[in-house]
């Protein structure tokens, strides 16, 4: 089983869209839009290929708070490669997202060889941290060592 779609929240709709369709190159494949009691909901999907999108909410007063927060690491205090969506990429991928960023002036956030990957890391609009991540030459799969590593005593640090 795939994931369907992620979704994150937008404060800037259209900087949003122009990062993920024109910069990323995912294209806007489906807008919905409610009117929820006092205020309204737009949730868009970007097709991130093989059927699976990213989406965002954009909204106003449908129950969040006044000093509701986008960037998902920040506002819980954790360092900002934590929480993040990580994108299949091929180098030539990589390569020219890159060349469109830095037209924009954007640079990566963070790179990365993890010995299995090659990953180049962006900050969006919503300070959403998203990897563009290339196999060199996979994620090494083990369950066995994978269930042991997870399961063993981690000495806490006083």
């Amino acid at each position: 089983m795939a994931f369907h779609h992620v979704a994150y929240s937008t404060k800037d709709l259209e900087a949003t869209r122009h990062f993920y369709e024109d910069l990323f190159g995912f294209p806007l494949v489906n807008t919905e839009f409610h009117e929820h009691e006092e205020g309204w909901i737009k949730h868009v999907f970007f097709d991130t290929g093989n059927g699976q999108c990213i989406a965002f909410f954009a909204f106003d007063n449908v129950g969040e708070r006044s000093d509701w927060a986008t960037d998902v690491n920040d506002s819980l205090g954790v360092p900002v490669w934590v929480n993040h969506a990580a994108f299949e990429a091929t180098e030539e991928m990589q390569q020219q997202i890159g060349e469109r960023m830095a037209a924009e002036g954007i640079e990566a956030t963070m790179e990365r060889d993890h010995g299995w990957c090659h990953s180049v890391y962006y900050l969006d609009p919503n300070q959403v941290l998203v990897e563009l991540c290339r196999d060199t030459p996979g994620m090494p799969t083990d369950e066995t060592e994978a269930a042991r590593v997870m399961a063993a005593p981690v000495r806490k640090r006083a």
